[in-house]
Protein backbone atom coordinates (compact mmCIF):
# COMPACT_ATOMS: atom_id res chain seq x y z
CA UNK A 1 0.00 0.00 0.00
CA UNK A 2 1.47 3.34 -1.05
CA UNK A 3 0.57 6.62 0.68
CA UNK A 4 1.23 9.99 -0.85
CA UNK A 5 2.02 12.21 2.16
CA UNK A 6 0.71 15.71 2.32
CA UNK A 7 3.45 18.16 3.32
CA UNK A 8 0.98 20.64 4.77
CA UNK A 9 -0.02 20.10 8.39
CA UNK A 10 -3.72 19.96 9.05
CA UNK A 11 -5.55 21.24 12.13
CA UNK A 12 -7.06 18.88 14.66
CA UNK A 13 -10.52 17.45 13.89
CA UNK A 14 -13.31 19.99 14.14
CA UNK A 15 -15.83 17.92 16.09
CA UNK A 16 -13.49 15.65 18.01
CA UNK A 17 -15.82 12.68 17.40
CA UNK A 18 -12.90 10.63 16.02
CA UNK A 19 -9.92 10.67 18.31
CA UNK A 20 -8.54 7.13 18.34
CA UNK A 21 -7.61 5.54 15.02
CA UNK A 22 -6.51 1.95 14.46
CA UNK A 23 -4.49 1.39 11.27
CA UNK A 24 -4.12 -2.18 10.02
CA UNK A 25 -1.60 -3.20 7.37
CA UNK A 26 0.85 -6.07 6.94
CA UNK A 27 3.40 -3.54 5.64
CA UNK A 28 5.25 -1.91 8.54
CA UNK A 29 6.47 0.85 6.23
CA UNK A 30 2.94 1.86 5.38
CA UNK A 31 2.03 1.73 9.05
CA UNK A 32 4.82 4.23 9.81
CA UNK A 33 3.71 6.56 7.05
CA UNK A 34 0.04 6.54 8.06
CA UNK A 35 0.98 6.84 11.70
CA UNK A 36 3.08 9.96 10.97
CA UNK A 37 0.25 11.63 9.04
CA UNK A 38 -2.45 10.82 11.57
CA UNK A 39 -0.31 11.76 14.55
CA UNK A 40 0.47 15.11 12.97
CA UNK A 41 -3.26 15.70 12.59
CA UNK A 42 -3.75 15.15 16.32
CA UNK A 43 -5.16 11.61 16.42
CA UNK A 44 -4.26 8.90 18.93
CA UNK A 45 -2.96 6.13 16.68
CA UNK A 46 -2.99 2.38 17.31
CA UNK A 47 -1.28 -0.07 14.94
CA UNK A 48 -1.78 -3.72 13.96
CA UNK A 49 0.05 -5.83 11.35
CA UNK A 50 -2.78 -8.37 10.96
CA UNK A 51 -6.53 -8.69 11.24
CA UNK A 52 -6.21 -11.02 14.24
CA UNK A 53 -4.12 -8.48 16.14
CA UNK A 54 -6.48 -5.68 15.11
CA UNK A 55 -9.47 -7.54 16.57
CA UNK A 56 -7.70 -7.95 19.92
CA UNK A 57 -6.87 -4.25 20.03
CA UNK A 58 -10.36 -3.20 18.90
CA UNK A 59 -12.00 -5.35 21.58
CA UNK A 60 -10.01 -3.60 24.33
CA UNK A 61 -9.48 -0.05 23.08
CA UNK A 62 -12.63 0.54 21.00
CA UNK A 63 -11.15 2.77 18.26
CA UNK A 64 -13.35 5.45 16.71
CA UNK A 65 -11.99 4.71 13.25
CA UNK A 66 -10.29 1.73 11.59
CA UNK A 67 -8.20 2.17 8.45
CA UNK A 68 -7.52 -1.30 7.10
CA UNK A 69 -5.88 -2.67 4.01
CA UNK A 70 -8.12 -5.07 2.09
CA UNK A 71 -5.56 -7.62 1.02
CA UNK A 72 -3.73 -9.13 4.02
CA UNK A 73 -2.64 -12.69 4.86
CA UNK A 74 -4.59 -14.82 7.38
CA UNK A 75 -7.50 -12.41 7.58
CA UNK A 76 -8.51 -9.95 4.87
CA UNK A 77 -9.74 -6.47 5.63
CA UNK A 78 -13.20 -7.61 4.52
CA UNK A 79 -13.29 -10.39 7.14
CA UNK A 80 -11.86 -8.01 9.74
CA UNK A 81 -14.71 -5.61 9.03
CA UNK A 82 -17.31 -8.36 9.49
CA UNK A 83 -15.81 -9.46 12.80
CA UNK A 84 -15.36 -5.88 13.97
CA UNK A 85 -19.06 -5.25 13.42
CA UNK A 86 -19.85 -8.32 15.52
CA UNK A 87 -17.96 -6.94 18.54
CA UNK A 88 -19.98 -5.55 21.44
CA UNK A 89 -19.09 -1.91 21.99
CA UNK A 90 -20.71 1.23 23.33
CA UNK A 91 -20.35 3.55 20.34
CA UNK A 92 -20.16 3.27 16.60
CA UNK A 93 -16.78 2.60 14.93
CA UNK A 94 -16.18 3.99 11.44
CA UNK A 95 -14.45 1.59 9.03
CA UNK A 96 -12.52 2.58 5.90
CA UNK A 97 -11.12 -0.07 3.56
CA UNK A 98 -7.91 0.80 1.70
CA UNK A 99 -7.79 -1.09 -1.57
CA UNK A 100 -6.88 -1.08 -5.20
CA UNK A 101 -10.25 -2.70 -5.98
CA UNK A 102 -12.69 -0.40 -7.68
CA UNK A 103 -15.16 -2.72 -9.37
CA UNK A 104 -18.77 -2.16 -8.37
CA UNK A 105 -19.25 -5.77 -7.28
CA UNK A 106 -16.28 -5.61 -4.92
CA UNK A 107 -17.40 -2.28 -3.49
CA UNK A 108 -20.85 -3.77 -2.86
CA UNK A 109 -19.19 -6.72 -1.14
CA UNK A 110 -17.34 -4.33 1.15
CA UNK A 111 -20.53 -2.43 1.98
CA UNK A 112 -22.29 -5.72 2.78
CA UNK A 113 -19.46 -6.56 5.17
CA UNK A 114 -20.09 -3.31 7.06
CA UNK A 115 -17.52 -0.94 5.58
CA UNK A 116 -18.47 2.75 5.67
CA UNK A 117 -16.09 4.08 3.03
CA UNK A 118 -13.26 3.17 0.65
CA UNK A 119 -9.96 4.68 -0.36
CA UNK A 120 -8.11 3.48 -3.41
CA UNK A 121 -4.36 3.10 -3.42
CA UNK A 122 -2.16 4.99 -3.63
CA UNK A 123 -3.77 7.01 -0.84
CA UNK A 124 -3.83 10.76 -1.22
CA UNK A 125 -3.50 12.58 2.10
CA UNK A 126 -6.05 15.25 1.10
CA UNK A 127 -8.56 12.59 0.17
CA UNK A 128 -7.82 10.65 3.38
CA UNK A 129 -8.47 13.79 5.39
CA UNK A 130 -11.78 14.37 3.56
CA UNK A 131 -12.88 10.77 4.23
CA UNK A 132 -12.03 11.10 7.92
CA UNK A 133 -13.98 14.36 8.12
CA UNK A 134 -16.96 12.59 6.56
CA UNK A 135 -16.55 9.84 9.13
CA UNK A 136 -16.40 12.46 11.88
CA UNK A 137 -19.83 13.72 10.90
CA UNK A 138 -21.29 10.20 10.85
CA UNK A 139 -19.76 9.23 14.19
CA UNK A 140 -20.78 12.54 15.76
CA UNK A 141 -24.39 12.14 14.64
CA UNK A 142 -24.40 8.53 15.79
CA UNK A 143 -23.15 9.53 19.23
CA UNK A 144 -25.70 12.30 19.49
CA UNK A 145 -28.38 9.82 18.53
CA UNK A 146 -27.04 7.29 21.04
CA UNK A 147 -27.10 9.95 23.75
CA UNK A 148 -30.67 10.85 22.87
CA UNK A 149 -31.59 7.17 22.89
CA UNK A 150 -29.93 6.82 26.28
CA UNK A 151 -31.87 9.79 27.61
CA UNK A 152 -35.08 8.37 26.16
CA UNK A 153 -34.32 4.96 27.66
CA UNK A 154 -33.66 6.51 31.06
CA UNK A 155 -36.84 8.57 30.83
CA UNK A 156 -38.77 5.48 29.77
CA UNK A 157 -37.33 3.54 32.71
CA UNK A 158 -38.40 6.32 35.08
CA UNK A 159 -41.85 6.43 33.48
CA UNK A 160 -42.07 2.65 33.82
CA UNK A 161 -41.29 2.92 37.52
CA UNK A 162 -43.92 5.65 37.92
CA UNK A 163 -46.42 3.61 35.89
CA UNK A 164 -45.79 0.52 38.02
CA UNK A 165 -46.28 2.58 41.18
CA UNK A 166 -49.51 4.08 39.81
CA UNK A 167 -50.69 0.66 38.64
CA UNK A 168 -50.01 -0.75 42.11
CA UNK A 169 -51.97 2.11 43.69
CA UNK A 170 -54.83 1.60 41.23
CA UNK A 171 -54.97 -2.12 41.99
CA UNK A 172 -55.17 -1.26 45.67
CA UNK A 173 -57.81 1.37 44.89
CA UNK A 174 -59.79 -1.28 43.02
CA UNK A 175 -59.62 -3.54 46.08
CA UNK A 176 -60.80 -0.66 48.26
CA UNK A 177 -63.63 0.18 45.86
CA UNK A 178 -64.75 -3.45 45.78
CA UNK A 179 -64.80 -3.36 49.59
CA UNK A 180 -67.44 -0.62 49.37
CA UNK A 181 -69.81 -3.49 48.56
CA UNK A 182 -69.21 -5.77 51.56
CA UNK A 183 -72.18 -8.01 50.72
CA UNK A 184 -72.88 -9.12 47.15
CA UNK A 185 -75.96 -11.13 48.12
CA UNK A 186 -78.28 -10.98 51.11
CA UNK A 187 -81.45 -12.86 51.97
CA UNK A 188 -84.00 -10.79 53.86
CA UNK A 189 -87.03 -12.78 54.93
CA UNK A 190 -88.31 -14.48 51.80
CA UNK A 191 -86.59 -12.05 49.40
CA UNK A 192 -83.09 -11.89 47.99
CA UNK A 193 -80.90 -8.91 47.03
CA UNK A 194 -77.87 -9.31 44.74
CA UNK A 195 -75.28 -6.76 43.60
CA UNK A 196 -72.94 -6.66 40.59
CA UNK A 197 -70.15 -4.19 39.75
CA UNK A 198 -67.69 -4.32 36.83
CA UNK A 199 -65.58 -1.15 36.26
CA UNK A 200 -64.27 -0.51 32.74
CA UNK A 201 -60.84 0.30 34.22
CA UNK A 202 -59.02 -0.31 37.48
CA UNK A 203 -61.63 1.79 39.26
CA UNK A 204 -64.87 3.31 38.12
CA UNK A 205 -67.72 5.66 38.88
CA UNK A 206 -70.50 3.13 39.38
CA UNK A 207 -71.74 2.11 42.81
CA UNK A 208 -74.45 -0.28 43.94
CA UNK A 209 -75.41 -1.04 47.50
CA UNK A 210 -78.02 -2.04 50.01
CA UNK A 211 -78.77 -1.62 53.70
CA UNK A 212 -81.25 -3.41 55.91
CA UNK A 213 -82.19 -1.42 59.04
CA UNK A 214 -84.42 -4.25 60.26
CA UNK A 215 -88.02 -5.45 60.22
CA UNK A 216 -87.77 -6.51 56.56
CA UNK A 217 -86.99 -3.01 55.40
CA UNK A 218 -84.58 -2.44 52.55
CA UNK A 219 -82.62 0.40 51.06
CA UNK A 220 -81.35 -0.40 47.56
CA UNK A 221 -79.50 1.94 45.22
CA UNK A 222 -77.67 2.17 41.91
CA UNK A 223 -75.41 5.19 41.33
CA UNK A 224 -73.38 6.38 38.34
CA UNK A 225 -70.91 9.23 38.91
CA UNK A 226 -70.05 11.41 35.91
CA UNK A 227 -66.77 10.57 34.21
CA UNK A 228 -64.49 7.62 34.87
CA UNK A 229 -61.35 6.82 36.75
CA UNK A 230 -59.90 7.97 40.05
CA UNK A 231 -61.92 11.17 40.53
CA UNK A 232 -65.22 9.37 39.97
CA UNK A 233 -64.09 6.53 42.24
CA UNK A 234 -63.33 9.01 45.02
CA UNK A 235 -66.85 10.39 44.74
CA UNK A 236 -68.34 6.89 44.93
CA UNK A 237 -66.31 6.27 48.09
CA UNK A 238 -67.80 9.38 49.68
CA UNK A 239 -71.33 8.49 48.64
CA UNK A 240 -70.88 4.96 49.99
CA UNK A 241 -70.20 6.56 53.36
CA UNK A 242 -73.39 8.62 53.11
CA UNK A 243 -75.38 5.41 52.48
CA UNK A 244 -73.42 3.13 54.78
CA UNK A 245 -74.83 -0.28 55.68
CA UNK A 246 -72.39 -0.73 58.58
CA UNK A 247 -72.82 2.64 60.28
CA UNK A 248 -76.52 3.58 60.30
CA UNK A 249 -75.85 6.77 62.26
CA UNK A 250 -73.90 8.06 59.22
CA UNK A 251 -76.48 6.93 56.67
CA UNK A 252 -78.47 9.95 55.46
CA UNK A 253 -81.29 7.65 54.31
CA UNK A 254 -81.97 6.68 57.93
CA UNK A 255 -83.33 8.68 60.82
CA UNK A 256 -82.98 7.60 64.44
CA UNK A 257 -86.25 7.42 66.34
CA UNK A 258 -86.67 7.46 70.11
CA UNK A 259 -83.01 6.44 70.50
CA UNK A 260 -84.13 2.90 69.80
CA UNK A 261 -84.31 2.21 66.07
CA UNK A 262 -83.66 3.71 62.65
CA UNK A 263 -86.53 4.67 60.39
CA UNK A 264 -86.14 5.08 56.65
CA UNK A 265 -86.47 8.59 55.31
CA UNK A 266 -88.63 9.31 52.33
CA UNK A 267 -86.56 8.66 49.15
CA UNK A 268 -87.19 12.24 48.00
CA UNK A 269 -85.76 13.53 51.29
CA UNK A 270 -82.77 11.22 50.94
CA UNK A 271 -82.10 12.57 47.45
CA UNK A 272 -82.40 16.14 48.72
CA UNK A 273 -79.89 15.56 51.54
CA UNK A 274 -77.44 13.84 49.21
CA UNK A 275 -77.76 16.65 46.67
CA UNK A 276 -77.20 19.19 49.43
CA UNK A 277 -73.94 17.54 50.49
CA UNK A 278 -72.50 17.10 46.98
CA UNK A 279 -73.51 20.56 45.73
CA UNK A 280 -71.91 22.20 48.78
CA UNK A 281 -68.45 20.76 48.15
CA UNK A 282 -66.19 23.49 46.67
CA UNK A 283 -64.17 22.53 43.61
CA UNK A 284 -66.05 19.27 42.99
CA UNK A 285 -67.57 19.32 39.51
CA UNK A 286 -68.71 15.69 39.42
CA UNK A 287 -72.39 14.85 39.75
CA UNK A 288 -74.18 11.54 39.86
CA UNK A 289 -77.33 9.85 38.70
CA UNK A 290 -79.17 7.59 41.10
CA UNK A 291 -82.05 5.17 41.39
CA UNK A 292 -82.93 4.61 45.05
CA UNK A 293 -85.58 2.33 46.52
CA UNK A 294 -86.89 2.29 50.07
CA UNK A 295 -88.79 -0.98 50.31
CA UNK A 296 -91.06 -2.74 52.77
CA UNK A 297 -90.48 -6.44 52.18
CA UNK A 298 -93.54 -7.45 54.20
CA UNK A 299 -96.02 -5.65 51.96
CA UNK A 300 -93.98 -5.32 48.74
CA UNK A 301 -94.46 -1.54 48.73
CA UNK A 302 -91.49 0.15 47.09
CA UNK A 303 -90.97 3.90 47.26
CA UNK A 304 -88.52 5.06 44.63
CA UNK A 305 -86.72 8.14 43.38
CA UNK A 306 -85.04 8.37 39.98
CA UNK A 307 -82.47 11.15 39.69
CA UNK A 308 -81.39 11.15 36.05
CA UNK A 309 -80.59 7.43 36.25
CA UNK A 310 -81.62 4.60 33.95
CA UNK A 311 -85.24 3.61 34.56
CA UNK A 312 -85.46 0.60 36.93
CA UNK A 313 -86.83 -2.50 35.26
CA UNK A 314 -89.63 -4.44 36.96
CA UNK A 315 -90.19 -7.93 35.59
CA UNK A 316 -93.40 -9.40 36.93
CA UNK A 317 -93.67 -13.07 37.77
CA UNK A 318 -96.11 -13.45 34.89
CA UNK A 319 -93.64 -11.96 32.38
CA UNK A 320 -94.99 -8.40 32.15
CA UNK A 321 -92.38 -5.63 32.06
CA UNK A 322 -92.54 -2.13 33.53
CA UNK A 323 -89.97 0.68 33.44
CA UNK A 324 -90.34 2.92 36.48
CA UNK A 325 -89.63 6.64 36.66
CA UNK A 326 -89.70 9.71 34.45
CA UNK A 327 -86.12 10.95 34.62
CA UNK A 328 -85.31 13.82 36.95
CA UNK A 329 -82.17 15.87 37.49
CA UNK A 330 -78.91 14.25 38.65
CA UNK A 331 -77.62 14.67 42.18
CA UNK A 332 -75.09 17.47 42.77
CA UNK A 333 -75.71 19.26 39.48
CA UNK A 334 -77.60 22.24 40.95
CA UNK A 335 -77.91 23.58 44.49
CA UNK A 336 -81.57 22.79 45.03
CA UNK A 337 -83.78 20.30 43.23
CA UNK A 338 -87.03 18.46 43.93
CA UNK A 339 -87.44 14.89 42.76
CA UNK A 340 -90.62 12.95 42.09
CA UNK A 341 -91.39 9.86 44.15
CA UNK A 342 -92.74 6.72 42.51
CA UNK A 343 -94.49 3.90 44.33
CA UNK A 344 -94.91 0.35 43.05
CA UNK A 345 -96.07 -2.81 44.75
CA UNK A 346 -94.16 -5.99 44.11
CA UNK A 347 -95.81 -9.38 44.25
CA UNK A 348 -94.48 -12.86 44.79
CA UNK A 349 -91.87 -13.81 42.18
CA UNK A 350 -91.40 -10.26 40.83
CA UNK A 351 -87.88 -9.04 40.07
CA UNK A 352 -86.70 -5.43 40.23
CA UNK A 353 -83.47 -4.51 38.44
CA UNK A 354 -81.59 -1.26 39.04
CA UNK A 355 -78.78 -0.84 36.49
CA UNK A 356 -76.34 1.67 35.06
CA UNK A 357 -76.34 2.86 31.45
CA UNK A 358 -73.27 0.68 30.89
CA UNK A 359 -75.84 -1.97 29.97
CA UNK A 360 -78.21 -0.06 27.69
CA UNK A 361 -75.49 2.03 26.00
CA UNK A 362 -73.18 -0.93 25.29
CA UNK A 363 -72.33 -1.01 21.55
CA UNK A 364 -73.20 -4.32 19.89
CA UNK A 365 -71.55 -6.03 16.95
CA UNK A 366 -74.05 -4.44 14.56
CA UNK A 367 -72.94 -0.97 15.72
CA UNK A 368 -76.15 -0.24 17.60
CA UNK A 369 -76.62 0.16 21.35
CA UNK A 370 -78.34 -2.54 23.38
CA UNK A 371 -81.14 -0.22 24.54
CA UNK A 372 -83.98 -0.97 26.91
CA UNK A 373 -85.64 -3.57 24.67
CA UNK A 374 -82.35 -5.44 24.33
CA UNK A 375 -81.87 -5.35 28.09
CA UNK A 376 -85.36 -6.78 28.64
CA UNK A 377 -84.59 -9.68 26.32
CA UNK A 378 -81.24 -10.42 28.00
CA UNK A 379 -82.87 -10.20 31.42
CA UNK A 380 -85.66 -12.59 30.44
CA UNK A 381 -83.09 -15.08 29.13
CA UNK A 382 -80.98 -14.85 32.29
CA UNK A 383 -84.02 -15.34 34.57
CA UNK A 384 -84.63 -18.69 32.87
CA UNK A 385 -81.20 -20.07 33.79
CA UNK A 386 -80.21 -18.50 37.10
CA UNK A 387 -81.09 -16.60 40.22
CA UNK A 388 -79.39 -14.20 42.60
CA UNK A 389 -75.75 -13.37 41.80
CA UNK A 390 -75.66 -16.13 39.18
CA UNK A 391 -78.47 -14.37 37.33
CA UNK A 392 -76.50 -11.10 37.26
CA UNK A 393 -73.32 -12.87 36.18
CA UNK A 394 -75.23 -14.52 33.33
CA UNK A 395 -76.74 -11.17 32.35
CA UNK A 396 -73.27 -9.63 32.13
CA UNK A 397 -71.97 -12.63 30.16
CA UNK A 398 -74.81 -12.32 27.64
CA UNK A 399 -74.09 -8.60 27.30
CA UNK A 400 -70.38 -9.06 26.54
CA UNK A 401 -71.19 -11.89 24.13
CA UNK A 402 -73.26 -9.41 22.09
CA UNK A 403 -70.81 -6.51 22.32
CA UNK A 404 -68.61 -5.31 19.46
CA UNK A 405 -65.51 -5.35 21.71
CA UNK A 406 -66.28 -7.93 24.36
CA UNK A 407 -62.86 -7.62 25.96
CA UNK A 408 -63.02 -3.83 26.38
CA UNK A 409 -65.81 -2.04 28.20
CA UNK A 410 -66.43 1.58 27.25
CA UNK A 411 -68.31 2.23 30.49
CA UNK A 412 -68.72 0.75 33.95
CA UNK A 413 -71.43 -1.88 34.26
CA UNK A 414 -73.36 -2.38 37.48
CA UNK A 415 -76.68 -3.73 38.67
CA UNK A 416 -78.71 -4.28 41.85
CA UNK A 417 -81.38 -7.01 41.80
CA UNK A 418 -84.30 -7.53 44.18
CA UNK A 419 -86.09 -10.86 43.86
CA UNK A 420 -89.25 -10.47 45.90
CA UNK A 421 -90.73 -13.35 47.92
CA UNK A 422 -88.85 -16.09 46.07
CA UNK A 423 -87.45 -18.09 48.99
Amino acid sequence: MTVQPNPVDRPAPLTGAIRRVLIVDDSRLQLRILNAILTRWGFEVLQAVSGVEALRIAAVSEPDLILSDWMMPQMTGLELCRRFRALKREGYGYFILLTSKSEKGEVAEGLDAGADDFLTKPVNAEELRARINAGERVVSMERQLSEKNREVSEAFARLKEVHEAIDKDLRQARTIQQSLIPERVKEIGTSRVSLFLQPCGHVGGDLVGMFNPGHERLGLYSIDVSGHGITSAMVTARVAGYLSSKFPDQNIALEKRFDRFYAMRDPVETARLLNQRLAADPGVEEYLTMAYVAGDLRTGRMRMVQAGHSQPLLLRAGGEVEFIGTGGLPIGLVDAVDHEQHVVTMRKGDRLLLYSDGFTEAVLRNGEMLGEEGLVQLFRDSVKVGEGPDLLADLYWRLTAEMRAADQLDDDVSAALLEFDVL
